[in-house]
């Protein structure tokens, strides 16, 4: 059982999360590493289904109060002991100068979670450690200094490329209550970081990687021949910047005699709208859309299927993805992959070795999607590159050891 007085206050955005294994695999492995914890969620958790992965925390789960409103008691009898707290009156100042430029009820949602956690967090804790670094960061920073401690923070995709400037400056910053490190999960990201810092060695470039124990070995494929009817699948939220639009409308370009079908996995706010593109386009009886899924359940998808198809692209807003871990599910399945060049996708698929990076464009994804129905066996020979890949250059071990010594240096410095 986790240490009942633990030293370090993890916040998320929301737990637990189907679309955010990423953030379960470090929080379990760092339990293993010997750390000691308490999750504090912004949100209450709206997935049914949960990975088998979730189960395994030990850490105790507390809920911060998602809309202020709900709980008025707690909220109040928190600010007011908030208010006797050291470092209140500098994280009241900061709070308000970020108000002045961000005026928002979520930003006001922020001071008040803040003043919650700072008020019932153990007095055991040295330390915060913050997944994203929009939201749950600018909690953990409040609070930190509420309570006069140190934070941290992991950043990934939209939190840094929607995030604005001066917000990710100053919470870079070493003179303005700035965070003691902060992780992000891809060089492309790591670069944008450390030229917005006043001290680029704070940030570390970690990533993610896969635990491969929690998956099945690879299936020994019998690859399809050219023209065996084609398995495409996906994985994915159904938002912009994973660009299943436009996979769509490469689908409707597809030549009339390949017999293909699509599986898609994953929730989402578009999914009326792609399917009703599916219907209009006249492909929605090749299309099974399975909506959020338990891992099992995805990686027996997986095994089924014959090519991975995550067509990202840049969102109207910025939003990106960063290194998408699915895509190193699906190596860890020998599955071959078709993906786009953004972001920090080629960090791990060198297109023509481990996979296909294609253009975003309708046309591109569909003549890339010809070309490996065409050629199993040279998709057979890049998935098999991918999987070594993985295997050699994306355990999750040294990320998880690194994390582990920047926390510790971290909570031993408070």
């Amino acid at each position: 059982m986790s240490d009942p007085r633990p030293p370090l206050a993890v916040l998320v955005k929301g737990w637990p999360r189907l679309s955010e294994t990423f953030i379960a695999q470090e929080l379990v492995a760092l339990e293993a590493a010997g750390h000691s914890f308490e999750i504090w969620s912004l949100r209450h958790p709206t997935d049914v289904k949960r990975h088998p992965l979730h189960e395994r925390l030990q850490a105790q789960v507390n809920y911060l109060p998602e809309y202020l409103y709900q709980e008025p008691d707690r909220v109040w009898r928190a600010r007011e002991i908030a208010q006797q707290l050291p470092g209140y009156t500098e994280a009241w100042r900061i709070w308000r100068a970020d108000l002045r430029r961000d005026p928002s009820r979520n930003r006001i949602r922020r001071f008040g979670q803040a003043c919650v956690l700072a008020a019932e967090m153990p007095d055991s804790v040295l330390g915060l450690y913050a997944h994203f670094l929009h939201t749950p960061s600018s909690v953990a920073r409040y609070a930190a200094v509420m309570r006069g401690l140190p934070w941290s923070f992991s950043a990934h995709a939209k939190d840094i490329w929607t995030s604005p400037d001066w917000e990710i400056e100053e919470k870079l910053s070493t003179t303005q209550h700035g965070a003691a490190f902060g992780a992000t999960c891809t060089a492309f990201g790591a670069q944008h970081l450390r030229e917005m810092s006043d001290d680029p060695a704070r940030i570390d470039l970690i990533y993610h990687g896969l635990d491969l124990s929690r998956f099945p070995a690879p299936p020994d494929r019998s690859w399809r021949k050219v023209g065996d009817p084609l398995r495409l699948m996906s994985v994915g939220r159904l938002v912009e910047k994973k660009g299943f639009d436009r996979l769509i409308a490469a689908l409707t370009l597809l030549p009339q005699d390949l017999d293909w079908h699509w599986t898609h996995i994953g929730g989402g706010g578009l999914g009326d709208l792609l399917q009703g593109m599916a219907e209009d386009a006249g492909v929605a009886h090749r299309i099974t859309w399975r909506g959020a899924c338990d891992q099992p359940e995805v990686i027996e998808a997986m095994r089924a299927s014959d090519i991975f198809v995550l067509p990202s692209r840049v969102a109207a807003d910025g939003d990106r993805d960063g290194l998408p871990n699915v895509l190193m599910e699906a190596a860890s399945q020998r599955l071959p992959i078709l993906s786009t060049p953004v972001s920090a996708i080629p960090e791990f698929i060198d297109s023509g070795t481990h996979g296909t990076l294609s253009a975003d464009a309708p046309e591109a994804l569909a003549a890339a999607i010809c070309d490996l129905a065409n050629d199993p066996g040279k998709a057979a020979t890049m998935a098999e590159a991918a999987l070594m890949r993985l295997r050699q250059d994306f355990g999750m071990d040294p990320g998880i050891a690194r994390l582990s010594e920047r926390l510790n240096a971290m909570l031993n410095g408070a």
